[in-house]
């Protein structure tokens, strides 16, 4: 069970990946050509949200169910940069960048100029994007 949400999670970061691109690109666009911010916008943020979401739940269970997260989490731990980042670094930041992606989001929805809207959108994403590219274990993921 842990090695198909392992897979799941692996799986699962292209499509997230991809999806926060395309919303970061749709909402950066709309704020340099000046369009007025629609409900075809406001989905296009919300998928990127979606598939954070789905994918935190996803990397929860992974974290739970994996020997390298919480049963991983000790002093010792902290001493190997490799077991760090699984049981700590990766997680944490994570979690920070959905946190990110979602207060862009309804920041955008509460707003209503429409260069506004897609400022808020395109910065809390982007912010969040780097983030989590900076903690993905590539060692494990492109192998």
């Amino acid at each position: 069970m842990t090695t198909g949400f392992q897979h799941l999670h692996s799986f699962l970061a292209y499509i997230v990946l991809a999806g926060i691109i395309f919303s970061f690109i749709s909402a950066l666009i709309g704020a340099l050509s000046g369009k007025e911010f629609t409900e075809k916008d406001r989905k296009f943020g919300l998928i990127g949200m979606i598939l954070a979401h789905i994918q935190l739940l996803v990397g929860i269970g992974v974290y739970f169910l994996s020997p390298l997260g919480l049963s991983n989490l000790s002093g010792e731990t902290m001493g190997d940069s490799m077991s760090r980042l699984y049981a700590l670094e990766h997680p944490l930041i994570n979690i920070i960048a959905i946190a990110l992606i979602t207060i862009g989001y309804s920041r955008a929805k509460k707003l209503t100029e429409s260069k506004s809207r897609f400022r808020s959108i395109y910065m809390f994403y982007g912010i969040a994007f780097v983030l989590i590219l900076s903690r993905i274990p590539w060692d494990a993921w492109l192998n």
